[in-house]
């Protein structure tokens, strides 16, 4: 990875629809040089799409959530990570170390929808011994870009 893609990564993580006429004028670089450069890395697997990020209080999701998941010793939590991935509520999925359990980040519309969402996965899902609930006050920072120094 050299300066020069970095530089481009830098730009389109803080404006993914730039032109790209825009970013060559930015880092003094040709349109058709720049426009290859982000193409290999999309290739490569180092750009790995674009997104549209919605307000989602605008769609009546206000409330976040990180849940701890524990799971039975038995329990597979492969099958588990799948059950949990397609529930439109749960953003994110993490099997976390020092104990089997799951980090799941949840935006819901409220404390009733998150309560459902709760009861459904400990009555759908077995091999689910507990949760633990952290409902999220207020957020100071949310983003995601990664450091590219």
């Amino acid at each position: 990875m050299d300066n020069t893609n970095l530089k481009i990564l830098r730009i389109l993580q803080k404006k993914a629809r730039i032109p790209n006429i825009e970013v060559s004028r930015l880092i003094n670089l040709a349109p058709s040089a720049v426009l290859e450069r982000i193409r290999k890395m999309e290739i490569n697997g180092i750009i790995s799409g674009y997104e549209v990020r919605l307000n989602p209080e605008r769609f009546g999701y206000p409330l976040v959530s990180f849940v701890q998941i524990h799971l039975t010793p038995e329990c597979d939590h492969r099958h588990v990570a799948d059950l949990l991935g397609v529930r439109d509520e749960i953003l994110e999925v993490h099997f976390v170390a020092g104990e089997d359990c799951f980090m799941i980040k949840t935006r819901t519309s409220g404390t009733q929808q998150l309560n459902d969402l709760l009861r459904d996965l400990t009555a759908s899902i077995s091999g689910i011994s507990k949760t633990r609930t952290f409902v999220v006050l207020s957020t100071q920072k949310e983003t995601g870009q990664i450091p590219l120094d």
